[in-house]
């Protein structure tokens, strides 16, 4: 019998008159991000829900955290749906908040979430089958540890993920963490990165972890120490109202497991990192296919014809899941 299951989404409607009137109320500073890819929606929402209900029907609960709006098609009765406000659990003196650090740092406080549970971007989907273990198994994340070099892209994160690595570092010396769990670092289920922490070894210091973007277990008691241990560095992230390079994010959870063991290194990669615009062909085979368990459709690109774009993910969706979800009106 596993443990119960929640589910966390994230969703904010970029065309929220009434959110729009307040975003503009606050201007970002220097190094803040708020480009227009960071808020706009594509409509994948139904198709989260419908995913969901189709391949995961063991969850406990969805807690949809939003900043006040609903969509209109939303179902609010449904019984396994929890509807979260930012005002609901994220303390008063950070908000009105536009960086998705803040709400994702305090999700600890959102009422009745179970210990374990799976934090969902609205552009993750689930599109094959997967049962709870494969997220968790004997109440520990299924995650896979992958140390890598730590590059610094243009427009990217990397400053944000070096402040989180920052933490590990002071808090994790990686020799002992190593020893602790060598069968996990260094497992021939997952092969691939058992060969590159082989070659980090001799770093002094952690680097950086791959990130899958992908639906993420997480353990609530992970943020609930984060906060005790670095109350001052999660004060100041949540103090941004839009995103900082000086802020530390929610890898930094996934990264504590790491550290403290509380993981189960998982076997093989379930899902897949597309980029709209430029994986669009291996978009739609791996929508049609039973290749991966889970996507992320990712709108990393603010240049790309959105209206075009949309209609042709949307109609992708559309053929993957023709039937409305319980979630649904």
């Amino acid at each position: 019998m596993h443990n119960e299951i929640d589910i966390v989404i994230t969703w904010v409607d970029g065309s929220d008159p009434a959110w729009l009137a307040e975003k503009k109320k606050y201007t970002p500073c220097k190094n803040n991000d708020d480009r227009v890819n960071r808020y706009r929606d594509w409509g994948f929402l139904p198709y989260v829900f419908r995913g969901i209900e189709q391949y995961a029907p063991w969850v406990r609960k969805i807690h949809f955290v939003t900043w006040g709006h609903l969509p209109q098609w939303l179902n609010t009765e449904h019984p396994k749906l929890n509807i979260v406000n930012h005002t609901d659990y994220i303390p008063e003196k950070y908000l009105p908040v536009f960086s998705a650090n803040p709400i994702e740092l305090n999700f600890h406080r959102i009422d009745d979430l179970s210990e374990n549970f799976i934090y969902f971007n609205d552009d993750t989907l689930l599109i094959n089958p997967a049962a709870p273990d494969v997220f968790f198994k004997n109440g520990l994340p299924v995650d896979t540890v992958c140390e890598v070099p730590l590059r610094f892209n243009p427009g990217g994160i990397d400053h944000i993920i070096g402040n989180d690595m920052m933490l590990i570092n002071k808090n994790f010396n990686k020799r002992e963490v190593i020893k602790k769990n060598f069968k996990k670092w260094f497992s021939p289920r997952s092969p691939k990165a058992t060969l590159k922490n082989l070659y980090m070894f001799a770093a002094n210091g952690f680097s950086q972890f791959d990130n899958p973007h992908l639906p993420l277990p997480l353990l609530k008691s992970t943020i609930e120490t984060l906060w005790k241990k670095e109350n001052a560095i999660l004060d100041d992230t949540c103090s941004h109202r839009f995103r900082s390079n000086d802020d530390v994010n929610q890898w930094l959870i996934r990264y504590w497991q790491f550290a403290t063991g509380k993981f189960i290194q998982a076997s093989k990669p379930q899902g897949k990192f597309f980029s709209i615009g430029k994986h669009d062909e291996q978009m739609v085979d791996a929508l049609s296919s039973s290749k991966y368990k889970m996507v992320c459709l990712s709108d990393d690109n603010p240049d790309i014809d959105f209206e075009k774009e949309k209609k042709f993910v949307l109609d992708l969706l559309d053929k993957k899941f023709p039937q409305k979800s319980s979630f649904e009106k």
